[in-house]
C-alpha cells in the first residue's frame, strides 16, 4: 500500500506548491522508467492457512530471512514492517501480503528478471520455514477472521475507519492483492492524454488478469471480486473519476481532487497520529483538529496522496491500479501492456481513438459490470474480448516499436502471452480456476494451493 513515510520536508507555504509536487514528475523521454508493483499471499504449506506475523514460521521471519539477501530492515517500534534494498522495497499489506515495489527500471527484460529473481529469494526462505506464496487477487477460502493484522500504525488507524465509509473496506485490507505498473510522463498534456486512456482502459486490464472468482470457498459471481470490492469502499477516495475527462483537467485539478479526500493521519517522530476523516484543507490553514495550530509539509502532502484509492493514481509518475495479483506470468504481463499502450506516441494516439468517445455512463457502466463478467461483458454491442483484443493488439504495435531486445534477440512483446491467449479464447485465468475448481478439483482448493503457488 505505502511504504514508511520519511516526515518532514520543506513547508507548504501556498496552494501552488501542491500542484508543483505533481509537476515535479515532468521527465523527458530518455528519463522514462516503468516500476512494477505486486502483492502475494503467505500461507502455511501444512495448513493452508495465511502467516501471522510472528512465530519461527511468520510474516516477521520472512523479512530477517530476506536480509540474507542484502535487504535492509526498516522498523516501526520494535517490528521489522518493510526491508528496502536500492530503490526497490518489500512492504506489508495490513493482512500480512507481501508487496515488492520494483526500482525504476528501463525495459520490461529488466522488470521480469527483477520479479523472478523476487520470487526466487522468497521461495528460498519460505521453503524453510514451511510457507509459500501464491498470486491471486481475493483469498479463496480465508475469512477476515482467519486473517492477522499487522501492527503498523496507519493500518490501525485504517482499520477503525473503513467501515464507517463502506462494507468492504476491511475485505479490501486483508484479503485482496494487486499488480500495478508506475509510469511516468514528459509534461502535464501528455499525463493528461495518459491518465485518460488507461483510466478508461482500466476495465479491460481488470477483465484481462481477473483471477478472484472465489469468497470464504464459493463461486463468489464475480471473475474479479478484488476489483468489485473497491465500489463499497470509500466513495470519498475510489472510483474512476470522471472530472479526469473534462476540460481543463491537470495537476490543479487533480491536487484539488485530493484536498477534498478525507485525511487518514499525521506522521510525527515515527508515529502515526490519527487524523481521519479530517481535511488537509483545514491543514494548510493550521486548523486541523489533530494537529491545531501546526503547518504541514510537503512530505505530509506526499504521504496525503498515498491515501486516495482511484483506478489510476497520480503521484509524481501514474499508477495503473486496475489488475489482480497473479501468477509469474501475469505480473510481466501487466506492464508489458500498460508500456505498449503509453510508451509509444503512436499507440498512444490509436489506444486514445478506441476510447476517446466513450461517455461517463459507459465508463461507470464498465467499472461496476467488468468485475461480475470480465471478458463477456457486451458493450456496445461487442464482448469485451473484442475491445481487449484491440487493446492487446496497439500494445503489440507499441513494444515493437520500442525495439527493446533481450540476450536472445526477444522483443518486449513475449510479455504479452498471456493476454494473448486470453483475448483469443476469451476466457481470463479467472475462468480457467472455475472450470477446474467446479469439475476435475471437485470444489476442493487444495490443488490451487499446490499447482498455482510461485
Amino acid at each position: 500500500m505505502s511504504a514508511p513515510p520519511s516526515g518532514g520536508g520543506a513547508p507548504i507555504e501556498n496552494r501552488r506548491q501542491l500542484i508543483e509536487y505533481f509537476a515535479a514528475g515532468n521527465k523527458p523521454r530518455d528519463a522514462w522508467r516503468m516500476g512494477t508493483e505486486h502483492e502475494k499471499f503467505g500461507f502455511h504449506k501444512s495448513t493452508l492457512k495465511p502467516l501471522a506475523y510472528d512465530g519461527p514460521d511468520g510474516i516477521r521471519a520472512m523479512l530477517d530471512g530476506l536480509t540474507r539477501f542484502g535487504w535492509e530492515p526498516v522498523t516501526e517500534g520494535n517490528n521489522t514492517i518493510a526491508l528496502k534494498r536500492d530503490s526497490a522495497s518489500i512492504t506489508l499489506e495490513p493482512g500480512g501480503q507481501f508487496e515488492l515495489s520494483g526500482a525504476p527500471l528501463e525495459t520490461l527484460h529488466d522488470t521480469a528478471a527483477e520479479n523472478q529473481q523476487h520470487i526466487n529469494e522468497v521461495n528460498q526462505v519460505a521453503g524453510e520455514i514451511g510457507a509459500a506464496f501464491i498470486g491471486l487477487g481475493f483469498a479463496p477460502e480465508w475469512t477476515r477472521e482467519d486473517m492477522h493484522w499487522m501492527p503498523k500504525g496507519r493500518y490501525k488507524i485504517m482499520r477503525e475507519y473503513m467501515p464507517k465509509k463502506g462494507k468492504l473496506g476491511l475485505d479490501m485490507m486483508l484479503r485482496t492483492c494487486t499488480v500495478q505498473t508506475n509510469l511516468d510522463f514528459e509534461s502535464e498534456a501528455d499525463m493528461v492524454k495518459k491518465f485518460r486512456v488507461s483510466l478508461a482502459l482500466q476495465p479491460l486490464a481488470t477483465a484481462l488478469f481477473a483471477i478472484s472468482p472465489f469468497k470464504e470457498g464459493k463461486d463468489s459471481g464475480f471473475k474479479s471480486y478484488r476489483s468489485h470490492i473497491w465500489t463499497d469502499t470509500d466513495p470519498d477516495r475510489c472510483g474512476m473519476l470522471p472530472f479526469v475527462f473534462e476540460d481543463g483537467f491537470g495537476f490543479e485539478r487533480y491536487a484539488d481532487y485530493i484536498l477534498d479526500v478525507p485525511m487518514y493521519f499525521v506522521y510525527r517522530d515515527g508515529k502515526y497520529i490519527d487524523a481521519s476523516g479530517q481535511k488537509f484543507a483545514d491543514f494548510m490553514k493550521g486548523k486541523l483538529p489533530a494537529r491545531p495550530g501546526e503547518l504541514p509539509t510537503i512530505n505530509d502532502w506526499a504521504d496525503h496522496v498515498t491515501t486516495a484509492f482511484p483506478e489510476v493514481r497520480l503521484k509524481r509518475y501514474l499508477e495503473m491500479r486496475g489488475a489482480d495479483s497473479g501468477p509469474l506470468p501475469a505480473l510481466n504481463a501487466l506492464p508489458a501492456f500498460w508500456v505498449g499502450l503509453l510508451y509509444d506516441q503512436t499507440a498512444l494516439n490509436a489506444a486514445w481513438d478506441l476510447v476517446k468517445d466513450w461517455t461517463i455512463a459507459e465508463h461507470d457502466f464498465l467499472r461496476a459490470e467488468t468485475p461480475k463478467t470480465g471478458l463477456a461483458t457486451v458493450f456496445r454491442g461487442r464482448p469485451l474480448t473484442e475491445w481487449a483484443r484491440e487493446a492487446v493488439e496497439i500494445a503489440h504495435a507499441g513494444l515493437r516499436a520500442r525495439k527493446r531486445l533481450d540476450a536472445h534477440g526477444n522483443d518486449e512483446t513475449t510479455y504479452l502471452a498471456p493476454l494473448d491467449r486470453a483475448v483469443a479464447s476469451g476466457l481470463a485465468p479467472a475462468d480457467e480456476l472455475l472450470a477446474k475448481w467446479q469439475g476435475e478439483w471437485k470444489g476442493s482448493f487444495v490443488p490451487l494451493f499446490r499447482d498455482h503457488a510461485y
